[in-house]
């Protein structure tokens, strides 16, 4: 019996989960290895440089670059306050008197007698990095960040939009066929993670949006839907960016898709508990799966069986996704596979699988076409 590895998307009732939380330039790590954090901990801290305004002062004051040492009231290093003196000269007699003010507040950072101007660099801005899940500090990267780890559901989707975000998980439909609808989202569920079932129309994401609710965990979209919310197609980039104020995780495709029963059911489970949400995705190299991490009290044995499973063989009966057309996002279970390479329409060879779809019948699909569903 032949076996294969392939990634896929993990459905998880009890994982060990680790993120690695880095700062985007070198900083202030806050907190020590072994320290309990919560999702809205600080763990480090970087300060962003301002951006730099050059203020042509020469050329104000009407006088060459290699003159202006000799009217500067202020040098390099010194802060400055929006409208104070930078320099001046004097005429007829010191009778009148000409001025640079500063347009702006900052810093000193450049004086250049070659070009005549004098370069003011706005004041830094703090970047926090939040430790995004409640767990504990593994590791501290010097100057960079930390490397978080907990115990728990890790449930990952198919596509995603929105950023990291935190709220309590609350089931709203009442089954994995049902479909979200404007009704169905109500002022009460401002600040949650709402689970929904094969479809969320395009009025109840944008109400939900306006109500406040943090994340929509649903089945599948109907992609024009997505495309009116947003204001735009989104291309193969990375997501996870769009400026929006709450996060959508798609767990089955595009399209109305009933959420695998599985993941409907642990997701049921998980209702009340808190969890931590991020929409970001990335399908090509370096992939990057939506999620949902729900921490739960520690039990390493589970959590270490859990671990070792994460490569993911396939073998008869293994629960997989297909995610290339003509089956995107159709659930099956691995029927057989055949050892020997398969010449494809295209002329490309290829090892294949025999994958039992839900309705009874078997097609024949290349192996890099499925992810594995982890238990």
């Amino acid at each position: 019996m032949g076996n294969a590895y392939t990634p896929g998307l993990k459905v998880s009732p009890y994982t060990i989960v680790r993120r690695t939380r880095r700062l985007p330039l070198k900083g202030d790590v806050l907190v020590e290895a072994g320290s309990d954090v919560a999702p809205d901990t600080v763990v480090a801290r970087a300060a962003l440089p301002g951006l730099m305004q050059s203020v042509k002062v020469a050329a104000q004051l009407g006088i060459d670059a290699d003159e202006l040492p000799g009217t500067l009231v202020v040098k390099e290093g010194d802060a400055v306050e929006k409208g104070q003196i930078l320099a001046a000269t004097k005429s007829f007699f010191g009778i009148f008197k000409t001025e640079v003010k500063s347009p702006l507040a900052g810093k000193v950072e450049t004086i250049s007698s070659v070009s005549g101007n004098v370069g003011i660099r706005q004041p830094s801005s703090p970047v926090d990095l939040t430790a995004y899940i409640s767990g504990k500090v593994s590791e501290v990267i010097a100057g960079e960040g930390v490397i978080v780890e907990t115990a728990g559901a890790l449930i990952q989707g198919i596509f995603g939009v929105g950023g990291e975000r935190v709220g309590q998980v609350k089931v709203v439909s009442a089954t994995p066929e049902s479909n979200l609808t404007e009704a169905d989202i109500t002022p009460d569920l401002a600040g949650k993670i709402i689970i929904g079932g094969a479809n969320i129309s395009g009025a109840a994401l944008r109400k939900a949006s306006d109500v406040g609710v943090k994340g929509i965990i649903v089945g599948g979209i109907i992609d024009k839907d997505l495309i009116e919310f947003l204001g735009y197609d989104i291309g193969v980039a990375i997501t996870g960016h769009e400026n929006i104020n709450i996060t959508l995780v798609i767990t089955e495709g595009f399209g109305t898709i009933a959420m695998a029963r599985r993941t409907y059911e642990l997701l049921s489970s998980l209702e009340g508990k808190e969890g931590s949400i991020n929409g970001a995705t990335q399908i090509r190299a370096g992939v990057i799966r939506p999620e949902i991490i729900v921490p739960l009290p520690v039990d390493a044995v589970k959590a270490k069986a859990n671990e070792e499973q994460e490569a993911g063989n396939l073998s008869i009966g293994t629960p997989i996704r297909l995610i290339r057309e003509p089956y995107f996002g159709a659930l099956a279970t691995v029927n057989a596979l055949p050892p020997q390479l398969t010449k494809l329409e295209s002329g490309t060879v290829v090892r294949v699988l025999e994958a039992k779809l839900a309705d009874g019948s078997v097609v024949t699909v290349p192996r890099a076409n499925v992810e594995i569903m982890e238990q």
